[in-house]
């Protein structure tokens, strides 16, 4: 048989092909990839801040805002915002509209410091370098804010690795009066200059009351220069308490504590102008204030003025409206103006918090073979092996393009999220989403291992428990990638003329589905990479059938996830679902299975669509084998649905039935046709309150089952969005296809998807935030806040069909 990991003479062939391609569409892959590296070169891209903007260059330039109210001395220090924190005093915050390519506008409730605050950034093409950019920051006092609100506002920019940075205006002991203008040089960047605008003539400053005014009048920037170890530049925040605690104590020595000035004077840097590779700009003002950021480089025709930031920014509204309304827009019974505000908000944040990172990451390669996980046991030699801290190695650094879970608590790569993010962003801009894909598999090894969760560099591993920091070449993560594929492959089969939008860029955006000789070219060119990854996966994660004298249409079509213990299974992304006890090397999981058939069948299609005929051919007899084992390992005729697999004390094998997500897996990896046997029963379970039906949509464990609402309770009960989305999407393709089950799943899906949506709704508006789960019994958003990861989903959810299926009332399930 041939093996997918040598290429056949065909596939050869069909390589050889693909660097014959004619010129044009090679001159418009080459002419598309300039434009579109420039239109993504910067952006808001340190989304663990709060407004923090880099270039898409390791050791570049970089940079962060923070502000504080400062009318009082008692905890100035803890109103200090800087990095995106849970429970900070916000009532939300993120981006209102945003697209990548553009910019947008994001606000900041800060309730703790009664301030809102504003950041308007946008892109402004020109030059040779990726162009320029600004942003424009306003503060607007809250309604329970002060008569006299008093804030501050740092700006602070480095220069990491080869490069230069100065300020340009001459040192002065009191401050500078009007623009603070920086002048750089950098890699990748060429020269260009950076300048802090004083901002409107209607700012106002704090009054001088005290005589150290005559020293340092606030109606002037304040202008630090530091030189800072590389390593360190990312750590402002404390950087710039370090300078502060030493102007205090020189201004509490000059003047007593008994005369202390008033503490927005207090709580201030040095006028210190100098040499350095970090500068920062403090301005302090009363009331409500805006001022601009503007970055030009020199490549570019002309600088970039405060009222080119004000054409751009409304231009960039203007598109980003229409784009919105063209590609994305809420259907029916969502296409209410609250609802459109909502599903901007929810896709603006998710693609808002698209990041680049860089640098080096902590992994376990000692392959011990106790990571076999051979024996009874295991989990505990395992964790044996886990301790031994001379398996830990710091490997070169690396760097990632992606989209991430959370802001405040997830600000880095995981690779089973990122499928679900890239769903909606690929109806917005599909070569944007494919940079984002070859990014990711640009980190795999020799192997095809890439690590389940990218902590890179000392600023990722900051917001990571020690514990969960090392990755190990062994432990896999659900495929979700392979999402993005089909999604590709469906869109160039559609062939569905391209809604007109006025968007400048959509020649970019839409390059490889306008010209499919490009993305087939992209996929030929991946799919090496592809295949070491498929067989990686088969490598490592496979179940044992023969041993246990399992019977199934193959001996070789049977998966376990590796790295689990009593408690959990992390790689399987379902943490604390419950599983066979007491683990045991012979188990056979529902999910992994599932995810093997859809991995195998968007490879299938891959092959298919790049004339990898010989390969398409396997993968068809490895996907048959798969749905086949599906049925005959996992399905369990008295509890009828699909568990888990494990061995008893008589080395039988036998099944561990626990009805939830686990046991509709094949349905919502969309492994069950409309004519199957078995979707009856899973339809029932769906749709039947007391296991797995809630108000407010799919709870992750049924209400019958011991383990309910038990321990963490992380999948155990609550709900959430990404599982309820491929719940709704296996509906809908039910519903809409001939089928004995076509009137149920009809009638499951309209509701699901209005209660899905309207509880994601209903929370987002009273707190603010979206939730990375949701309880089953009041819908409340728990755990993570402001997890526009996967949630966002409900983006997708709002733009498929109505389908008047009446749905089901209240409890009538």
């Amino acid at each position: 048989m041939l093996q997918l990991w040598r290429f056949s003479v065909l596939g050869i062939l069909f390589s050889l092909l693909s660097l014959a391609l004619g010129r044009a569409a090679q001159e418009v892959l080459a002419e598309n990839a300039k434009l579109s590296n420039e239109s993504l070169l910067w952006g808001p891209y340190r989304p663990n801040l709060y407004f923090g903007v880099r270039p898409r260059i390791p050791k570049s330039l970089t940079t962060g805002l923070l502000w504080a109210k400062v009318d009082a001395f008692q905890g100035v220090q803890n109103n200090f915002r800087h990095t995106c924190e849970q429970h900070e005093g916000m009532a939300g915050y993120g981006w209102d509209e945003y697209d990548v390519r553009l910019g947008g506008r994001q606000t900041i409730h800060d309730a703790g410091n009664t301030m809102d605050i504003t950041t308007e950034f946008v892109k402004i093409p020109g030059g040779q370098y990726g162009g320029s950019w600004g942003v424009r920051v306003k503060g607007t006092p809250r309604e329970d804010a002060p008569n006299r609100l008093i804030s501050t506002v740092l700006f602070y920019a480095g220069m990491e690795g080869l490069g230069s940075l100065k300020v340009r205006n001459e040192p002065d002991d009191q401050g500078i009066e009007g623009t603070v203008v920086m002048d750089g040089n950098g890699e990748g960047l060429g020269d260009f200059t950076l300048e802090v605008t004083r901002g409107p003539e209607k700012n106002r400053y704090p009054p001088p009351t005290h005589k150290s005014f005559v020293d340092k009048p606030l109606d002037l920037s304040i202008v630090t220069s530091l030189q800072v170890k590389e390593e360190n530049l990312w750590q402002a925040k404390p950087l710039i308490f370090t300078q502060m605690k030493a102007e205090i104590e020189a201004i509490l020595k000059k003047y007593g504590e008994d005369n202390s000035p008033p503490p927005w004077s207090m709580f201030t840097m040095p006028n210190a102008v100098g040499e350095g590779n970090m500068h920062i700009v403090q301005k302090v003002f009363e009331g409500a204030f805006e001022f601009d950021i503007i970055y030009s480089s020199a490549s570019a025709e002309a600088p970039v003025t405060s009222d080119d930031l004000s054409e751009s920014i409304r231009k960039a509204a203007k598109q980003f409206s229409h784009r919105f309304t063209k590609l994305l827009a809420p259907q029916s019974p969502f296409n209410k103006d609250k609802y459109q505000a909502f599903a901007k908000s929810m896709f603006s944040n998710l693609i808002g918090g698209i990041g680049y990172f860089y640098g080096d990451s902590v992994v376990d390669r000692s392959y011990a073979p106790e990571y076999e996980e051979e024996n009874e046991g295991f989990w505990q030699e395992t964790a044996d092996a886990r301790a031994r801290p001379e398996s830990v190695k710091l490997e070169a650094p690396s760097e990632l393009f992606t989209s991430i879970p959370s802001r405040p608590f997830f600000p880095r790569g995981f690779l089973w999220d990122e499928g679900f993010h890239l769903l909606p962003i690929a109806d917005w801009d599909m070569d944007l989403t494919l940079e984002i894909v070859k990014s990711w598999f640009n980190l795999m090894d020799d192997d095809g291992w890439i690590g389940r969760e990218q902590i890179l560099g000392a600023e990722a591993r900051s917001k990571v428990p020690q514990e969960f920091q090392v990755q190990y070449p062994h432990y896999a993560n659900p495929p979700t990638l392979f999402l993005i594929f089909e999604s590709l492959i469906d869109k160039l089969k559609s062939k569905s003329p391209a809604k007109i939008t006025l968007d400048p860029l959509e020649s970019i955006r839409s390059a490889h589905l306008n010209n499919p000789d490009l993305a087939i070219d992209y996929l030929r060119n991946l799919y090496p990479l592809l295949k070491r990854h498929y067989f990686w996966f088969r490598k490592t994660q496979w179940g044992d059938i023969k041993s246990y004298d399992r019977e199934a249409f193959s001996t070789k079509e049977g998966y376990r996830w590796r790295g689990r213990n009593e408690r959990h299974i992390l790689t399987s992304g379902l943490d604390d679902y419950p599983r066979p006890q007491p683990p045991h090397p012979g188990e056979l999981h529902t999910d992994l299975i599932s995810w093997m058939g859809m991995m195998t069948r968007s490879m299938r299609r891959i092959a298919e669509t790049i004339g990898q005929t010989e390969d398409a051919k396997e993968l068809a007899g490895y996907e048959e084998a798969i749905i086949k084992n599906i049925d005959d390992l996992h399905w369990d005729k008295k509890e009828r649905t699909y568990c888990d697999a494990t061995i008893d004390d008589y080395e039988e094998s036998v099944h561990a039935c626990h009805k939830g997500y686990i046991s509709i897996f094949p349905f919502l990896a969309g492994l069950l046709p409309p004519d199957s046997p078995r979707l009856k029963a899973v339809l029932d379970s769906i749709s039947d309150p007391d296991e797995l039906w809630s108000d407010y949509g799919i709870r992750s464990l049924s209400q019958k089952d011991e383990f309910y609402n038990t321990d963490e309770n992380y999948w155990r009960s609550p709900i959430w969005i990404n599982m309820n989305y491929l719940a709704v999407k296996s509906l809908l393709d039910i519903a809409t296809q001939p089928g004995p089950h076509k009137a149920q799943a009809t009638k499951i899906y309209t509701s699901l998807r209005k209660n899905l949506v309207e509880n994601v709704f209903d929370q987002w508006q009273k707190t603010g935030f979206a939730w990375e789960q949701y309880k089953p019994h009041t819908g409340a958003g728990q755990r993570t806040q402001h997890f526009t990861g996967w949630t966002s989903l409900v983006v997708k959810i709002m733009g498929m069909p109505d389908l008047g299926g009446g749905g089901v009332e209240h409890g009538e399930l």
